[in-house]
């Protein structure tokens, strides 16, 4: 049934939707199959260019799109996830004939590939799925081409589960990274950790932690958080003793960060609004801008973007995101700070925006950031702060992000 769900992913992918967007899809499949499914295909896609090299060496016609997703699939699981051949190839049959008369047709020469394909070597000596052109080439361009080569491998190898803790809170069998946030290894069942129920902490990959801490905030002061969906930045600030203003233009993914909120037992003003358009009812101390971005920083942990997105919306995003820095810049008092962060690995994005604001207003400035855990080489000529997701290699990586804190003139400077 897993197979079978997963196999239905990767059709909708092939029709640009998401993979979280196809909740709906295996709805009928218990909660255990839904995820394995859900993982089946993440694999699938950060694995296909290698299963295509090792399909091709075995076909002599290419075959359609969900026969080849079929054989993807068991590539991926034999050669990578170590799955045992004979099982694998019997199930990858009967997958292909459930398809219809051309499935029917074309189990033969599935069942003749795959028991080619079980004794395959050099799987691991394969490249990594490549990143699209659109992000590829500025990346090299910014990065050089060694980092480029290590941010696919990155890529390749996914994600861990990363937790944001509470104050003093621990979870046991998580390693506590450097940065502080806790990070465990391996599948899990969220729902089933210890200190879920009681709120203890919420997910978040170490990366997405830092632009809170770079804000530092303090008991009582009254801190927008723009853009603020899915709400674990909210949290990290309701849990610092702010009084957070969560501001987002969806109804229905404030009503997740809701969710959370209760379940963590902390609080702050929820606003459904367009950031562009909502002012405070009182003066603010800071602001947080998780702007709209590509995402690009967060492939390892979402698969599916390279094969739905192909560049072409990034100007209409690099001038939301300056639109958003003068409105908040806007919203802030003399002596107000502000974190500005995107999920991208594009310069455009984040250490050229910042230049920018830097040049439209006069006596802001960058305040170079000094945050344990994190490392010199992270810190850009801006002053702002860049992760990658090839940082921390033998710790599982992180997510590509850039953020700066801007001080606006004023009290204190």
């Amino acid at each position: 049934m897993a197979r079978a769900g997963a196999l239905r992913l990767l059709a909708g992918v092939r029709d640009g939707l998401s993979l979280a967007d196809q909740a709906g899809a295996l709805k009928a499949l218990p909660p255990a199959d839904q995820a394995r499914a859900g993982r089946l295909a993440a694999d699938v896609l950060r694995h296909q260019a290698r299963a295509d090299a090792v399909i091709r060496a075995y076909v002599s016609r290419k075959p359609s799109p969900p026969v080849a997703d079929v054989l993807r699939l068991a590539v991926v699981e034999m050669l990578d996830g170590g799955g045992a051949p004979h099982g694998v190839v019997d199930a990858a049959v009967s997958l292909t004939r459930s398809l219809g008369k051309k499935g029917q047709a074309a189990s033969g020469m599935v069942n003749a590939v795959l028991r080619k394909v079980a004794g395959h070597k050099g799987w691991a000596d394969l490249p990594p799925q490549p990143m699209p052109h659109w992000l590829r080439e500025p990346v090299a361009a910014a990065y050089g081409e060694d980092a480029a080569r290590a941010i696919e491998a990155a890529h390749g190898a996914g994600a861990p589960l990363d937790l944001t803790p509470k104050p003093g809170v621990s979870v046991e069998g998580a390693d506590v990274l450097p940065t502080g946030s806790l990070r465990i290894h391996g599948p899990a069942q969220v729902s089933a950790l210890p200190g879920f129920a009681t709120g203890d902490w919420w997910v978040q990959d170490a990366a997405a932690a830092l632009p809170v801490r770079l804000l530092d905030p303090r008991p009582d002061e009254r801190i927008a958080d723009l853009c603020a969906a899915p709400g674990g930045k909210t949290l990290q600030l309701a849990s610092a003793g702010a009084q957070v203003t969560a501001v987002d233009i969806s109804p229905a993914r404030l009503r997740r960060v809701a969710e959370n909120l209760r379940r963590c037992k902390l609080s702050a003003e929820l606003v459904a609004a367009d950031a562009l358009d909502w002012r405070p009812t009182a003066p603010l101390d800071a602001i947080l801008l998780d702007a709209p971005c590509s995402a690009t920083g967060t492939i390892r942990r979402h698969p599916d973007l390279p094969f739905l997105r192909d560049g072409s919306g990034i100007p209409a995003l690099i001038d939301v995101q300056a639109r958003l820095i003068d409105h908040a810049l806007s919203l802030l008092p003399p002596g107000g700070r502000m974190v500005y962060a995107v999920c991208s690995l594009l310069p455009d994005e984040g250490e050229a925006q910042v230049a920018a604001a830097l040049a439209r207003h006069p006596g802001l400035v960058v305040e170079t950031p000094d945050l344990p855990g994190t490392e010199p080489s992270w810190i850009t000529p801006e002053g702002g702060l860049r992760t990658r997701p090839d940082c921390w290699p033998g710790r599982g990586g992180m997510d590509g992000f850039f953020m700066a804190r801007l001080h606006k003139a004023g009290r204190g400077g």
